[in-house]
């Protein structure tokens, strides 16, 4: 779902207090309250620092977060609710993809380059919605031009005005059968530019991103591609010229400088399990050094600049939210100078039977809310009792004690063979009120959760 952003970074949650914030994470992710108190600080100082004046907000750096946590409590949840509440260009990324330089896999800075493409993006969409209409009147003018036969010649006695007049009733004719839908079987041939996808090679020690901006730049004509006739209907040729239209109304370097300026000021990422890079190796050899892949973090965590095909983008001021289980690693065990730079610590607490049952029923997308909504589609009525529903909660309570506790992802698992029966049978069922009840829950798991070789493999 794209999260938009008003020109300025100043949004209408800046009128959102701490708990206001928190009141707005409840109605998606239950419980964590010290985890929504810690995010909900930061971002109502990052509206706080957008009112000091120029040359003290420069200095005022954000306050990164650092959750810890097992999986499937809310970290992730929470920091892409949070996005969402405040508009601000959001990105999500694993710290185990990343590699130290040398090493096969993604660079550090590719992160913030993904958040960039991520902002221009939204700016494009709302700059679309602002040109939309004027590129609709623009591909109905178009569109009338190729219908209409080209004006003839006027004889040398013939009254100019009078045959203006007469073609202008024509025009306004095909616009009116146009609009009304009547032109729609109607044939078209349309100049339609075609892509063009040069090959080349990559030089050794450059990187992608590089080779993309010297290209285009060196090569402008190259990536223009050519024209060619297409045939299409009415409908399907007034599309294409819309979104034509709309790439020709739309300034792209504008779009670009807003993108950058927006993720310098309010861009959010979120890096998970950074648990995995946590630790010193004792041993040396051919692999990558999760240490060395913290020291490669480092200076896009503490303010860098980077290189992007829209511009140079500085990091100073992007909140960064970080997340690990630290199961076998701690917090400590990261260097120094990464810890130093996750000042807010917060701990999430592990879910029980209680918050399972909240999280079934209570959060806007609660699961039982949307397999109700599925089974709505096929005309069956499914109703879920509160015993049922405290049985689902027992039940993945159950599992999560007795293999891996993943959190509120058992339950996702738990309610996907509950319901196996009705939504493979669902549309022949004879009886479309189907209610889920105590007894149709312990039919359906209780075999597989009292065998825990099975569940294991099942659940």
């Amino acid at each position: 779902m794209p999260i938009y952003l008003p020109e300025s970074t100043q949004t209408s949650t800046e009128s959102l207090t701490p708990r206001q914030i928190v009141a707005e994470l409840d109605k998606y992710v239950i419980g964590q309250a010290a985890a929504k108190r810690a995010v909900a600080i930061a971002l109502r100082n990052r509206m706080r620092r957008q009112k000091l004046p120029p040359e003290l907000a420069e200095e005022v750096a954000p306050k990164n977060i650092l959750m810890i946590g097992p999986t499937g409590v809310g970290k992730t949840e929470i920091a892409r609710r949070l996005a969402r509440l405040a508009q601000s260009p959001f990105i999500k990324v694993e710290a185990s993809k990343y590699t130290e330089v040398g090493y096969v896999g993604r660079d550090v800075e590719s992160m913030v380059r993904d958040l960039v493409e991520l902002g221009v993006d939204m700016v494009r969409a709302e700059r679309l919605e602002e040109v939309r209409g004027k590129a609709s009147q623009n591909a109905e003018e178009r569109l009338l031009d190729i219908l209409l036969p080209p004006p003839r010649t006027l004889a040398p006695d013939e009254d100019t005005a009078s045959a203006r007049d007469q073609q202008g009733q024509t025009r306004e004719r095909f616009r009116e059968q146009l609009r009304a839908g009547r032109l729609d079987a109607r044939v078209v041939e349309v100049d339609a530019r075609e892509k063009a996808f040069p090959s080349f090679e990559i030089i050794a020690g450059s990187s992608v991103e590089e080779v993309d901006i010297n290209l285009k730049d060196m090569l402008p004509g190259l990536f223009q591609g050519k024209t060619r006739k297409r045939r299409m209907k009415v409908p399907e040729a007034l599309e294409f010229l819309t979104q034509e239209e709309e790439q020709k109304l739309i300034d792209m370097d504008s779009v670009s400088k807003t993108a950058v300026e927006r993720v310098e000021q309010s861009g959010i990422i979120f890096i998970d399990e950074i648990d995995k890079i946590a630790g010193r190796e004792g041993a040396h050899g051919p692999e990558v050094s999760r240490e060395g892949v913290q020291r490669d973090i480092l200076p896009i965590v503490e303010g860098t600049t980077v290189n992007t095909k829209h511009g140079m983008v500085r990091t100073d001021h992007i909140l960064f939210i970080a997340a690990g289980a630290f199961h076998v690693s701690k917090p400590s065990d990261l260097i120094p100078e990464l810890q130093g730079r996750f000042p807010i610590r917060v701990e999430l607490q592990a879910l029980g039977k209680e918050e399972f049952v909240r999280i079934l029923t209570e959060p806007r997308s609660a699961l039982v809310k949307q397999y109700t909504a599925l089974m709505e589609t096929e005309g069956i009525t499914l109703t879920f009792t509160d015993d049922a529903v405290r049985r689902i909660a027992d039940f993945a309570t159950i599992v999560n004690d007795r293999t891996e506790n993943i959190g509120a992802r058992r339950l996702h698992t738990v309610m996907e063979k509950l319901l196996d029966e009705i939504s493979f049978e669902g549309p022949d069922l004879a009886e479309k009120r189907v209610q889920i009840d105590d007894a149709y829950v312990q039919k359906m798991l209780a075999e597989i959760v009292k065998n825990e070789d099975l569940s294991r493999y099942i659940l």
